[in-house]
């Protein structure tokens, strides 16, 4: 593993024995979803479900189970972003799982693994997958199309090394422009910008508690803090306050690269109990402006309950048990549909429960109390295939070959 020292003006060094507790967040944050940047026609479509002690992989159009593979007990997914690989956190870091969907094949877990102390955020985008290690705050960098020979190698990387420990999260963009976030055990602040060629572009302490990450039309980059959220662009950081002060927190991000508009999640009391949430952000990154709106009554979330699809519009997954179409350009509901049974928000946020990841026109949904899954069409509301597991399913990742 090949380690590139970029330039980290403006961070204050501290020890790297602290590490970050790892907070409620989407496994992939910043991606419109967990689908491949691969084409579809390559191969076929696999669905990765993590459960108590192993992960199941199933056939994206059938839910047919292809294989049953063990884990350790609670593990994270995230796409790859190749189209057939997974990355799946485990003790040593991030290992790579391959679904076989770009050559139909048989899943099997790699013996590669991505050295890092408390894995976290992965992040996909411009043909770069980012991995951010809690514990040391170090960033490993890939090139997305090397996973395609993950199954022998461990596929080439370039390690940022960290600075001070945090839970944290980074982006690269197309230029080799390099985001980050700033923080420490006892806390995150904001975060740094860094050129290609090593300079400090932009920093920003202006975003308590920044968490999550979304790269949005035109490489405009969106990170929540617990007031408000930060915008980048063009070497430039905007701050958004939050209409709830001193605390109005977005935590995660839900993009599509080919629209301005981005979705958060949204929480205005930091002592309410649960990880239920009823208000969602929405953001133009072009007007730089940030609102927030209620969802109906009686319909609450979770961060793994939204996600962006057909139509650059955003499916909320509620407690109602229906997926609820939000137009991010005016904050209407525009349809609603039905897809599980009535559910109420985990005790602990790695407890099982509902999910939703979309792949082209499908959405993807966890009903943990059933053990089942289902395929939804999300531009007819249809349920197109079910199916019931001898295990309760946890997290989710979409692999399209």
């Amino acid at each position: 593993m090949h380690r590139t020292p970029l330039a980290r003006a403006g961070l204050i060094a501290l020890s790297l024995t602290a590490v970050a507790a790892l907070a409620a967040c989407s496994p992939a944050s910043g991606t419109s979803t967990d689908s491949a940047s691969a084409d579809a026609s390559a191969g076929v479509e696999r669905l990765a479900i993590s459960y108590a002690g192993g992960i199941l992989v199933l056939d994206g159009a059938s839910l047919d189970t292809v294989a049953d593979l063990p884990s350790e007990e609670f593990t994270r997914l995230s796409a790859a972003g190749d189209g057939s690989h997974v990355l799946v956190t485990m003790s040593e870091g991030f290992q790579v799982l391959d679904t076989g969907a770009a050559a139909a094949s048989a899943p099997s877990f790699t013996d590669q693994i991505f050295a890092a102390e408390a894995p976290g955020h992965v992040v996909r985008h411009g043909g770069k997958t980012l991995m951010y290690a809690d514990g040391t705050s170090d960033t490993t960098i890939v090139d997305t199309s090397d996973f395609a020979n993950a199954d022998d190698v461990l596929p080439p990387s370039t390690t940022v090394p960290g600075v001070e420990a945090h839970h944290g999260v980074s982006v690269m963009l197309e230029d080799g422009t390099f985001l980050t976030t700033v923080g420490n055990a006892d806390g995150r602040t904001g975060i740094s910008v860094t050129g290609a060629d090593g300079r400090v572009l932009a920093t920003s302490a202006d975003c308590p508690g920044v968490h999550g990450e979304g790269t949005a039309a035109n490489e405009a980059v969106v990170f929540g803090c617990e007031n408000g959220a930060l915008i980048y662009r063009d070497g430039e950081i905007t701050k958004l306050a939050s209409p709830d002060q001193p605390y109005g927190r977005m935590g995660n991000a839900y993009v599509s690269e080919t629209s301005p508009l981005v979705v958060g999640d949204y929480k205005d009391d930091p002592d309410a109990e649960g990880y239920l949430l009823s208000r969602v952000t929405l953001i133009d990154t072009e007007a730089k402006t940030l609102d927030v709106v209620p969802l109906p009554e009686g319909v609450e979330y979770t961060f793994r309950d939204i996600a962006r699809g057909p139509g650059d519009l955003a499916y909320v997954l509620g407690t109602d048990g229906a997926i609820h179409v939000l137009d991010p350009a005016t904050g209407d509901l525009t349809a609603e549909y039905p897809v599980i049974g009535a559910w109420e928000g985990p005790v602990e946020w790695q407890d099982p429960h509902p999910a939703i990841v979309v792949s082209g026109d499908i959405a993807y949904v966890t009903e943990p109390a059933a053990n089942a899954v289902h395929a939804v069409n999300l531009t007819t509301g249809e349920i197109v295939a079910t199916t019931t597991l001898d295990v309760q399913p946890n997290e989710v990742a979409v692999a399209a070959g």
